[in-house]
Parts: structure tokens; sequence; C-alpha cells
């Protein structure tokens, strides 16, 4: 049996007195899409910017294909391991160009030489943005804003790209599209972490599914499963 490429044991993660998550326990195959689905102050975020080296972990153990991940986001980033945050945090005066190529300036820093590459690569993915590479960052529409937090962590070649309610606030039209590039990208060898709200669009897509509750797991298993579940299905699927 392969090794997951993440794996996250008995995860407690604390803000002061208060634990946001409790003993949360997951991992994430390569080449495939796992999501999280909960409610509003599930911990959802907070599990993935603990995985980053965002958050300090109180107890538990996080994995990286099978050894302790480095200790810097910096680092893990170098590795393979990216988050498009919820917020997104691009930056709103430089153009969408400057945007992806800050993406890929630790490669470059590190040597690699394939920048022009991945960048027409990324450009090919996602037309809007070639289209608009020398508009700025801030100009753009929502579903344009989500497409290049995207494609700029796809700027650094992740094995791994968790992404953080990449469906937020979007129109339901853009929402299937944003879907349909995750798909592409598992289909392109990128594992996908999905943390989403829409946890019928979640479940459509993924391959395993963890539903967390007041920081704690209550269900995991296929994603197909959970969303054939009664209490999935009445609580979060509007059934």
């Amino acid at each position: 049996m392969t090794a997951p490429l993440l794996q996250a044991r008995d995860l407690h993660v604390r803000y002061g007195a208060v634990e946001a998550l409790s003993g949360v326990s997951l991992q994430v195959a390569a080449g495939s899409i796992v999501t999280v689905i909960g409610p509003n102050g599930a911990g959802k975020s907070t599990l993935l910017n603990a995985l980053m080296g965002l958050l300090p972990v109180a107890s538990g153990q996080v994995q990286w294909r099978g050894a302790a991940p480095a200790k810097t986001v910096e680092a893990r980033v170098a590795a393979g391991l990216c988050l498009v945050p919820e917020k997104r945090e691009l930056f709103a005066t430089m153009t969408v160009l400057d945007n992806l190529q800050l993406g890929g300036w630790a490669r470059v820093k590190a040597g690699d030489r394939d920048q022009g590459e991945q960048l027409a690569s990324v450009l090919q993915r996602f037309p809007r943005l070639r289209e608009r590479r020398n508009q700025l960052a801030g100009t753009l529409s929502g579903g344009e804003r989500q497409m290049l937090a995207i494609g700029r962590a796809l700027m650094a070649r992740p094995t791994l790209l968790m992404l953080d309610e990449p469906s937020l606030g979007l129109a339901p039209l853009i929402v299937r599209e944003i879907f349909r590039i995750i798909v592409a990208l598992r289909e392109a060898g990128v594992a996908i972490l999905l943390v989403e709200q829409n946890a019928r669009a979640a479940l459509a897509v993924a391959d395993h599914a963890y539903l967390l509750e007041t920081g704690q797991v209550v269900l995991q298993g296929p994603a197909a499963e959970l969303s054939r579940d009664p209490a999935v299905a009445a609580s979060y699927l509007g059934a």
C-alpha cells in the first residue's frame, strides 16, 4: 500500500486556552482530492493553517511524504506543499503577470530555470488570466481573483495544493468553473486538500471526505458514501 502524501495524527491546535482542533487525523493520497466539510467555526481553516506551518501544533503529528515536514512555510512550499488562503492574499496593485511570477520566485532563487514553461502552462489553464495578464490584480472580478490565487500557487509546482473555501462569494457559474479546474488539476497529478462550505460541490468531486464539527472529525469515508449519509444530507446538502 502506498504511503499517504500528507498525514495528520491526533492533531491538537489551541488559540490560548481555546482548543480549535481536538485530535484530528486525516490523510491525503497522491493524486487524490480530499475534502473537509463542516459548518462555520468548525476549525477547517485552522486545520489548513496548521498543516502549512502557519499555526503551531500543540500536540499530535504531521507527516509529509512519511517524514516530519520542514519547519518554515517557505521550506514547505519548496517541498511541494502550497496553500491558497480563503482571502486569496493577492498583490492588488501589481499586475496578473507579476503576481504569477512572484509565485515562482522561490524556484528561480533556488536555481530552477523553468519559470517560463510553468507560466505558459498556467496561462493555458486559465485563459482569462492570459487575457488580463497586464491588468492590476485589484481590478479583477471575484472569480478571476480566485483563478489568479490558484495560478500563483501552481507556479511553485506543488505536489499537494490546499484550497480554503475557493467558491466563497462566487456566482454559481464561476463556482462550476472553479470545480472543473480542481478536477483538471487532479488529472494532471496534483493532489488537492479542499476545505469547502459548498458540501454538495465538494463531495461531487472528492475521492475521500471528512466532516469536521467543533474541531473534531465526526465522520469520514469515501465522498460518495458521505453524500448518501442521511445526517450529512439533512445538515449540509439541503435534503
